[in-house]
């Protein structure tokens, strides 16, 4: 199982903020010292120049300008702006309603356009899934008619999921695309979704037949999908699409991959466009819609809890969904609780990437090979409770703990890291009913 794009940024930005815990106050000097290992971690996830270099601008003016907040400690301010800054450089409030906006009830036809390889036809599938589920009626209309297969693979695709395909034997995409139009009206298909023809490199002709496509279809969205997996390649790809055609976001694909990422941390900066949605694996329907704020929290290690949610009632039948959820955020969050959430969470796709969704879940690679190992631990863990234990666990002492990890197979020290993982899962359960953000919750955690 490889680790998720962000996951070395991540990890090398928690070390550098676990040096800021014990500090009482911070000097200037401390201060730039922290912001260049923060900006040499974004280098080396291959972040761009320009945007580490202004990422830490501004974390430099916040953290030494007046609108430091006096009540939290140098580490719990140092977190709060990094996740602040996280989260705009990944697209700020702005994404994520974008994301999530509904086309139904109109007449959307969106464009899909990259280089050959980068997985357009298979995103077209992926998001044509996503608006079926979401109520609409999609309509896949196939304009690649350069690369060998493309059109039966497309169709094959929209068989897979359930939608409809729209293709003809015409001489050119633009034609196909004008007939196209009329069919979907006719019909009632929306949005629509045209899968255009890539090439291996940006040429004229592929730019010129993409800028008379648009001209025809007046499309409401133009999405680039580029492959994560190339980097910064990626973002000077977007410059030279958003120059050339015009773009209203990104979507990136193999998102799951072992790439360092910083081209999510670089393009909106560079292009000025948003990414939108992620692949997350080759399932057709791992198409995650990319919400700036949830991404800065995993790479502050807060967790995702309201992914996990959604990901939860999509996966499961709605009255199973209500009652996971009733437990996830009722007063009183047990560890019987916490095993009926972990057993339904299977059912969502590997354990490992499901954890990461949990606050305090940091794991480690072989953690990660060994996911279902670390869920059977746990399980035997719980199971090796009383029903007191589960329901009251601040009784379990020091002998209580070494009875449970004798019955259990563990360790005494496997049981205090759960333990610590399950109160501060508890602990962001409370804010959330709230209506308070997971940051508030966890600085004081993550500074201590």
């Amino acid at each position: 199982m490889l680790p998720l794009v962000l996951d070395a940024l991540s990890d090398r930005l928690q070390r550098i903020l676990t040096g800021f815990r014990s500090r009482a106050r911070l000097s200037a000097s401390e201060v730039e010292s922290g912001l260049r290992e923060i900006r040499l971690a974004l280098l080396e996830a291959d972040v761009n120049l320009r945007v580490a270099r202004s990422f830490t601008d501004r974390l430099r003016e916040k953290l030494l300008g007046e609108s430091v907040a006096r009540a939290l400690t140098p580490a719990q301010q140092i977190i709060k702006m990094v996740y602040e800054e996280l989260s705009e450089a990944l697209g700020g409030e702005a994404a994520g309603v974008l994301a999530g906006k509904s086309y139904a009830g109109q007449f959307s036809p969106m464009m899909l356009v990259g280089l050959q390889g980068s997985g357009k036809t298979t995103t077209a599938a992926k998001l044509a899934l996503r608006f079926r589920t979401e109520g609409q009626r999609p309509l896949l209309v196939a304009l690649d008619l350069q690369r060998p297969a493309a059109v039966q693979q497309l169709q094959t695709l929209a068989a897979q999921v359930g939608v409809a395909c729209y293709a003809a034997s015409v001489a050119s995409p633009v034609e196909l695309a004008e007939a196209a139009l009329p069919r979907a009206r006719k019909d009632g298909f929306s949005p629509l979704v045209f899968d255009t023809a890539g090439r291996l490199q940006i040429d004229d002709q592929l730019m010129d037949e993409l800028v008379a496509v648009k001209a025809v279809v007046h499309p409401v969205e133009v999405f680039l999908v580029a492959d994560a997996m190339t980097g910064q390649e990626a973002v000077n790809i977007a410059s030279t699409f958003q120059q050339k055609v015009g773009l209203t976001g990104v979507i990136l694909t193999k998102f799951d991959s072992d790439t360092r990422g910083g081209a999510a941390l670089s393009i909106r900066e560079s292009v000025g466009v948003t990414i939108r949605y992620v692949g997350t694996g080759e399932k057709i329907d791992a198409l995650e819609a990319f919400v700036p704020q949830r991404w800065a929290s995993r790479i502050m290690g807060m967790g995702d809890v309201l992914t996990l949610i959604e990901k939860v009632e999509q996966a499961v039948e709605a009255e199973d969904a209500l009652a996971i959820e009733r437990r996830l955020m009722k007063e009183r969050f047990t560890l019987d609780d916490f095993l009926s959430v972990l057993e339904q969470t299977r059912k969502l796709g590997p354990l490992s990437q499901m954890l990461k969704l949990l606050p305090g879940f940091r794991l480690t690679e072989e953690q990660i090979a060994l996911g279902e190992k670390e869920l059977s631990k746990i399980k035997a863990i719980i199971h090796s409770m009383t029903q007191e234990e589960r329901t009251e666990p601040g009784v379990l002492n020091a002998s209580r703990r070494r009875r449970i990890a004798a019955g259990s197979g563990t360790a005494v020290q496997d049981i205090n890291r759960f333990m610590q993982q399950f109160r501060e899962m508890q602990r962001l359960m409370k804010h959330l009913k709230q209506g308070r953000l997971p940051l508030a919750g966890l600085l004081g955690r993550l500074s201590s």
